[in-house]
């Protein structure tokens, strides 16, 4: 039982993304869900799977973050079992002396409530006793007993902050220190999850340039044979052709695998809304083209790193933690602190039949000094906690300089990316060019076979190196937005 105290409970969720997640069923999910594949529903398989339908699986079914989301409730069931030390406490006893000249019994019950505002406690209750007790026995009372009340007040040592108290705190901070946890690995899960939709777009959009690679070689295989047979041209040039069409199918075969390993890669981030078991996406789903995208900004470069100096997770991390450790100071510096110690008792009798050396109303004043004459446990405490918010302030000087390198990092990044992609754009277009004129070329038999496969492999690698440089383009935008602490 806990009366109204001035120190409450402060029970905070978080906040980071909109979707409501069931913690119950996060912790039943992140235990007992085994991997198992699903196909997309029937309604699904045609529509293109987009990146906004991967982030939402993760916020709301992926284990990981329902497990990481299960943190803020730990926090706050210790902020609550801190809580305990302010409970409402019921002490009873009694005595009796079996054998001796005196034979008299005493019982008490009492309550007493612990005070959070400064250390101490008030207190009240019950006590009666019976028989033969000596003239010093300060338990005697009349014949039906007395009702005490009293409080102890600490005035120098426990009195701004106790141990009670100072485990309260901390536990208060551990429930906002759980925020910059889960952010961080929030953080993580959606850049993970972004690299991989990417990368499964990327592999499905290169198994399509293999399979057309492949069908204009066996297209070709075809007017070659009829060559042949009329021949216009050497059996040997069909044979070369073939060659061709079985490396082209090998390739194909290697493509069609890798878009398999990405398929089922992405299937850990996307998920059934309804039973949340992974679902592998079919080749249908695949958007036709990259998002579009624009030019990374310059300018903007400063105003990110002044909000990843503010949002990212790591900065708030070490500040609750140095809030954590101030207080721990604060407690050793409070054990430093003599013992003074005063209280007020009061007893009065439920009836006036009282002994008569036992006044009906007595009150007791009680004061009491202690102090350790060395202290030498008080002092190393304060050492040791001196000593960690040392150590915590040059980690976050550090933390700051790697956040700064990591936001500028991973903007050139970005930057080169976007050249790169820049210029394999235009070197696709020169290569179908000249894939195309030498196509123009061996059909009026200017040109021979191999000139005309080695154009075609020029201008399918320069699709291929295009596409990677999408898939890298948007790999870097995810570590970008991860260095700026983006939640969106």
């Amino acid at each position: 039982m806990t009366l109204n105290l001035k120190t409450t409970l402060k029970m905070k969720t978080t906040t980071l993304t909109p979707q409501p997640v069931n913690r119950c069923r996060a912790a039943m999910v992140a235990l007992m869900l085994p991997f198992a594949g699903l196909e997309a529903a029937p309604e699904e398989k045609s529509r293109p799977l987009l990146l906004t339908e991967v982030l939402q699986s993760v916020q709301t079914q992926y284990p990981p973050y329902l497990a990481a989301m299960i943190e803020q409730d730990i926090a706050n069931g210790r902020a609550r079992q801190a809580l305990g030390a302010f409970d409402l406490n019921l002490n009873a006893g009694s005595a009796f002396a079996p054998a001796g000249y005196y034979d008299g019994q005493t019982g008490y019950a009492m309550l007493e409530q612990p005070l959070s505002n400064w250390g101490g406690s008030v207190y009240g209750g019950y006590r009666l006793s019976s028989g033969f007790l000596p003239n010093y026995n300060k338990d005697r009372t009349s014949t039906d007993g007395e009702g005490v009340l009293g409080f102890r007040i600490p005035l120098l040592r426990d009195g701004t902050i106790d141990r009670r108290r100072a485990t309260l705190w901390q536990a208060e901070i551990d429930q906002e220190l759980a925020n910059p946890i889960i952010l961080r690995q929030y953080l993580d899960f959606i850049r993970a999850a972004t690299i991989s939709y990417y990368g499964w777009l990327a592999s499905g959009q290169r198994l399509a340039l293999t399979e057309e690679l492949l069908r204009v070689a066996k297209e070709r295989d075809s007017a070659i044979a009829e060559q042949v047979k009329n021949g216009a041209s050497a059996p040997i040039v069909q044979v070369d052709n073939q060659r061709l069409v079985v490396s082209r199918e090998i390739a194909v075969v290697q493509a069609s695998r890798r878009f398999q390993a990405t398929t089922i890669e992405l299937s850990l981030f996307l998920r059934d809304l309804r039973t949340a078991e992974p679902i592998l996406a079919p080749r249908t789903r695949l958007p036709s083209a990259f998002p579009t995208h624009s030019h990374p900004g310059e300018s903007q470069l400063t105003v990110d790193i002044a909000k990843a100096l503010i949002f990212r997770p790591e900065m708030r991390r070490i500040e609750l933690t140095l809030e954590k450790y101030g207080i721990e100071r604060r407690l050793a510096k409070n054990n430093l602190l003599p013992s003074l110690e005063v209280g007020v008792q009061g007893a009065q009798g439920v009836t006036g039949r009282t002994p008569r050396d036992v006044e009906r109303t007595e009150i007791e004043a009680k004061i009491e000094f202690k102090v350790p004459l060395q202290r030498r446990e008080a002092k190393g405490r304060v050492d040791v906690a001196e000593a960690q918010i040392e150590r915590l302030q040059q980690e976050m000087l550090f933390a700051r300089q790697r956040i700064t390198a990591d936001v500028r990092d991973s903007h050139s990044a970005l930057l080169a990316a976007h050249e790169v992609l820049r210029q394999t754009r235009r070197n696709v277009d020169l290569a179908q060019q000249l894939a195309n004129a030498e196509s123009e070329r061996l059909k009026q038999g200017a040109t021979d076979l191999l000139a005309l496969q080695i154009r075609e492999q020029a201008s399918f690698d320069a699709k291929v190196l295009e596409v990677e440089a999408q898939s890298e383009y948007f790999r870097a935008h995810a570590n970008y937005r991860a260095a700026i602490a983006a939640k969106n």
